[in-house]
């Protein structure tokens, strides 16, 4: 028996957060039914595609059920009534406008628990309530320091992936869900929970943003925080890129024993990244490493820099992510139908992740929801 069998989930979720939420649960053994407006989910018509499905929804929608739903419909909402009757949870990430007009009001459901999803919570005004991605990751912050390379000239537009915003919200949302279940089977009572993106993004909130927060840092302009203004930096070698990161006297010695403690590394203190580092410096150390990194084999050199002690890794492409060795002894991948999907970074010996089912065809469960 999984983590999450028996439990009963009803998720009204438009937006990758909601169904990435539901998405996690559903891979514990929770039977989750996704409503899904009349032509399907939003996210069913976002790219990329394979075989003419998108793989988005496919990530997000696999260990689902699927009813069709026009909410703007008496008898359909009077299903979806029945739904909830017989539910655990509800997971939402919609205006609490549209919320209202659906008998859905974040605390109007005491009996389940009931998670809405939001940008800015519940409270904000309902102008902020339309916000996407983009502007998520940058009114947490993230947007501003992440990539740290951006040029100064740019606008920070976002950070680290597409819907990384929504992922994280999800995973809040997911655990809040979790941890309200529990409180359920013991109290009887249902919960409210209210999921800011822009607070989680915050509370995310790294050593570059901490420093800024707590005085120690200006935010200026400038976009070389995150590397704390030293060498650090992407680097094109003979079959991709790596990216280097170093700030000790270490990781400088381990660095010119891996390189054949070159001439040229002489003229550089052992102490320079301590003391020393200006940005002459700088430059001149990174002409100097691109020269030599540019004939080296990325794997090879990442592997050899670890074991110096040295914190140089290989940027990884999605194919490469794909036939990663760590991923494959984590079992990070499962197998269905000869379709590889990424599960989760954690592993419960009593209960383990199975991919069971595929996204569902729009509406292939409604005589079961009937």
């Amino acid at each position: 028996m999984t983590a999450l069998a028996g439990l009963v989930i009803v998720e009204t979720a438009e937006r990758v957060c909601g169904e990435y939420a539901a998405r996690l649960l559903a891979d514990f053994g929770a039977e989750v039914i996704k409503v899904e407006r009349p032509g399907g989910a939003p996210t069913r018509a976002m790219g990329p595609f394979h075989d003419g499905e998108s793989t988005l929804f496919r990530y997000l929608n696999s260990n689902k059920k699927s009813v069709l739903l026009d909410l703007d419909c008496s008898s359909d909402q009077a299903l979806l009534d029945r739904l909830l009757t017989r539910a655990d949870a509800l997971i939402d990430d919609h205006r609490p406008e549209w919320a209202a007009a659906h008998r859905l009001s974040l605390g109007g459901l005491p009996d389940l628990v009931h998670c809405a999803i939001t940008p800015f919570g519940q409270a904000a005004p309902s102008h902020w309530q339309i916000a996407r991605p983009i502007n998520v990751m940058n009114a947490g912050g993230w947007g501003w320091h992440t990539p740290s390379e951006t040029p100064a000239d740019k606008p920070p537009l976002q950070g680290a992936g597409r819907f990384m915003s929504d992922y994280e919200a999800g995973i809040e949302a997911a655990l809040c869900v979790a941890a309200s279940l529990l409180a359920r089977r013991r109290t009887g009572k249902g919960q409210a929970i209210d999921i800011s993106e822009v607070a989680v993004q915050l509370s995310r909130a790294d050593a570059v943003l901490g420093r800024m927060l707590a005085g120690d840092a200006d935010p200026g302009p400038e976009r070389t925080r995150y590397d704390m203004g030293g060498p650090g930096a992407a680097f094109a070698c003979a079959d991709g890129h790596v990216y280097l990161l170093m700030t000790t006297r270490a990781h400088w010695r381990g660095l010119c024993a891996l390189m054949g403690d070159p001439d040229w590394a002489i003229a550089f203190p052992d102490d320079w990244l301590e003391f020393h580092c200006t940005p002459d410096r700088v430059a001149d150390f990174r002409t100097h490493f691109r020269a030599w990194i540019a004939h080296q084999a990325k794997d090879a050199v990442s592997d050899a820099a670890q074991r110096a002690g040295v914190p140089l890794v290989q940027v990884n492409t999605a194919a490469d992510i794909a036939h990663h060795r760590q991923y494959a002894h984590r079992g990070y991948f499962q197998s269905l139908d000869g379709i590889a999907y990424p599960t989760v970074p954690y592993r419960m010996s009593a209960s383990p992740v199975r991919i069971h089912s595929h996204a569902p065809i729009a509406g292939a469960h409604q005589a079961e929801a009937a």
